[in-house]
């Protein structure tokens, strides 16, 4: 007998994401405790803009490695009653002192995760001249003192209680810890916190999770909810970060802190099915989500996505692909972000996206403050004289795409994604699958994609059907691969849908354990 063993399959399971429905507000989150956090601050009298804040900062506690105060991002806000949405641009910025000089080229390429040059040691992916300017607590900052209804006191309190209790100590933090040990070992305060003996913290045999500390995280909070989010930027905070940069060689300065601002303008608007979709526009997805809307106006729309839709969206992708990187010089591949939906009962909105880049960003823990820092340089080519070449002060292209899609002047639907370039596919799919062929929220999250990260590059989830994959394979090449926890071969996306009798829907990604959509009670 011969006998030809079948794919190897991770998960020989059906797994399923519960929804949350209610007529008040609802948060979604890549952490359940983080969504908890939001639902708490909106039960407290806060606005969606409240709510968010809190939940972004809890993420620094519950989901260090996707963002936190060392990180970056975007948000999509968009008020009950206003005309257009306005984007919160806290996006990543170079240090005024970065140049392409601090990076030596070896003279080959990096073809683990990115297309850059290689360069000596990898500095541009990790450690201290890999940082850039930790932008998110000053859009945090902007958002609270623009739109928000609740002291700083009360919306940092969630977050100063999770980093006070400490990270989980499960399965799932073994694998994120694991996946970066071996950068992280190169940092002491990294490796202390992280890799206690040396290795990564591992879930008890059996009992209850235990939980263990981030070093000064839980302080730092405190002192930012007594002195202010902007501490972190002109007081105390600052004052330490420069100190621990200055010692490790970084070129982080304090007066990239004390200039560092959110940036705030009109939402890029995009007509989309006799609705309007909002952007973040500039040097996020939102040029390439709209040149692939575009494309998608011509393919037929049937009762479900079918071979021939896929193959349309496939193509539609790639074309937009090869546009982006041909003309805007943008690389990144692999990142770990956080997306976090709010809805609050007067129907406001927000979208926001955040990020340290890498898992576990630029794997430094400054010893002073707990914050662990972006790796926000590697967005740039460390080439000199390219377009998105490293220079001081310069902002790269990024993945990020947080949407909020509206009815006239009514928010109806926010999205989000994290996975890098895995965003763009994901959320763009989201959104068809409940607009385009009228799914349900709890449908349009379980129903199978298909991933376009590379102009060259189709990865097929197996659970499609065999003609939808026969089909993609004519097309070109086509990976079949598994929508699973690891590896992550689909973006993380979450939403919120709010149907014209105003019921609120959430769901978060299907496959992050952690992740939960709450709604208020």
């Amino acid at each position: 007998m011969t006998y030809t063993p079948v794919p190897h399959v991770t998960q020989n399971w059906v797994l399923s994401k519960p929804s949350a429905r209610g007529r008040r507000g609802v948060v979604v989150s890549q952490a359940r405790s983080a969504a908890e956090a939001g639902v708490a601050i909106l039960d407290a009298g806060g606005n969606a803009v409240d709510a968010a804040v809190a939940t972004a900062l809890a993420l620094a506690a519950a989901e260090p490695w996707n963002s936190g105060l060392g990180g970056v991002g975007f948000a999509l806000v968009h008020r009950a009653g206003q005309a257009v949405a306005e984007v919160v641009d806290f996006g990543p910025v170079a240090p005024r002192r970065l140049s392409p000089s601090a990076f030596r080229l070896t003279g080959r390429m990096k073809r683990d995760l990115f297309a850059w040059p290689e360069v000596e040691g990898d500095t541009n992916i990790h450690g201290p001249l890999s940082f850039a300017i930790p932008s998110a607590t000053a859009g945090y900052a902007h958002m609270l003192s623009a739109r928000g209804t609740l002291p700083l006191a009360e919306v940092i309190a969630p977050a100063i209680a999770l980093a006070k209790r400490g990270l989980p100590q499960d399965w799932f933090t073994t694998v994120k810890v694991a996946a970066s040990a071996s950068v992280l070992r190169r940092y002491a305060e990294s490796a202390r916190i992280y890799l206690p003996d040396g290795l990564p913290p591992i879930a008890p045999y059996q009992g209850a999770t235990g939980f263990f500390p981030l070093g000064g995280l839980a302080d730092t909070l405190e002192q930012l909810g007594r002195a202010g989010l902007r501490d972190q930027y002109e007081g105390d905070i600052a004052a330490a970060i420069i100190a621990d940069v200055r010692e490790m060689g970084g070129l982080l300065s304090a007066d990239d802190l004390r200039s560092c601002q959110a940036r705030i303008r009109p939402a890029t608007q995009f007509p989309w099915r006799g609705r309007t979709l909002q952007l973040a526009g500039g040097l996020t997805a939102a040029p390439t989500m709209m040149r692939v809307l575009e494309q998608m106006e011509n393919v037929p729309v049937g009762a479900t996505p079918d071979a021939d839709w896929f193959v349309g969206f496939g193509r539609a992708m790639k074309r937009a692909y090869r546009e982006r990187l041909d003309g805007l010089g943008e690389a990144e591949s692999e990142t770990c972000t956080t997306h976090i939906n709010v809805c609050d009962a007067e129907g406001t909105m927000v979208a926001m996206t955040t990020t340290l880049l890498s898992s576990m960003g630029s794997r430094v823990v400054l010893p002073q403050s707990g914050i662990l820092m972006n790796n926000g340089v590697m967005w740039f080519d460390p080439r000199p004289d390219q377009p998105n070449s490293i220079a001081g002060g310069k902002r790269p292209l990024t993945n990020m795409s947080p949407v909020i899609l509206a009815d006239g002047n009514r928010p109806i639907f926010a999205a989000g994604a994290s996975g890098g370039r895995r965003i763009l596919a994901a959320v763009t799919q989201l959104m068809a699958f409940v607009t385009d062929f009228g799914m349900t929220l709890d449908q349009a999250a379980h129903q199978p994609r298909i991933d376009v990260s590379d102009p060259e590059y189709l990865a097929a989830d197996q659970r499609l059907g065999s003609d939808i994959i026969d089909a993609l394979t004519r097309e070109g090449a086509t990976e079949v691969v598994e929508h699973g926890v690891l590896p992550i071969n689909f973006g993380c996306a979450s939403a919120i849908v709010v149907s014209a009798d105003g019921v609120r829907t959430g769901i978060s990604d299907v496959m992050s354990p952690w992740s939960a959509a709450l709604t208020q009670a």
